[in-house]
């Protein structure tokens, strides 16, 4: 048991020294320097699974909304004033469970004074973490097509976190996914 405890925690904090590489996908046919305002879709942000009380919340919703306007003004778009903006942002929050199977050796020590090889054992485990996704989509407003889409995901924790840990690790998503826009 006391294994199965120290293999579960170093793949936590394994897990948790990670960074991932967002995703971003692009039309290339179009001219982004055109984009200058923008405007939320209803509704601005989606969540997977939909009645899961642990992401769903309006407090979760306003962390998203603050962080994602936040790195669209640093990247030159300005919310719409007049109603008719040049492009919709909606935002979707997925969290899923992910499984990996984790096989630790061990023994099969080599005793040079004695010249001895000691039985090499293994034991496998499944561990089952849950995985946050932010995925920001950017439709084009005059004609309703997506024009940008970017996405990273987090290793969620089990421990108990404030609101200001909350807040920052939102902003820190939106900062990288939105890092790669404009695409060029």
């Amino acid at each position: 048991m006391l294994r199965f405890v120290y293999l579960l925690s170093l793949v936590v904090l394994l897990g948790a020294c990670q960074t991932t590489q967002g995703q971003r996908d692009f039309d290339s046919s179009r001219d982004f320097t055109l984009y200058r305002d923008w405007s939320w879709s209803e509704p601005a942000v989606s969540y997977r699974p939909a009645d899961d009380p642990r992401i769903t919340s309006d407090l979760t919703t306003q962390r998203i909304q603050d962080a994602v306007s936040a790195q669209l003004d640093a990247r030159g778009l300005r919310p719409s004033n007049d109603g008719d903006p040049d492009v919709l942002v909606k935002v979707y929050m997925i969290v899923e469970q992910r499984h990996d199977n984790v096989t630790t050796h061990y023994g099969g020590a080599h005793y040079w004074r004695w010249g001895m090889m000691g039985p090499m054992m293994s034991e496998s485990r499944t561990v089952t973490y849950d995985v946050a996704t932010m995925q920001i989509d950017m439709t084009d407003a005059s004609d309703g097509k997506l024009v940008w889409r970017g996405s990273t995901s987090e290793v969620l924790n089990s421990r108990q976190r404030s609101p200001t840990d909350r807040t920052q690790s939102t902003h820190e998503m939106a900062r990288q996914v939105l890092e790669g826009y404009p695409p060029y």
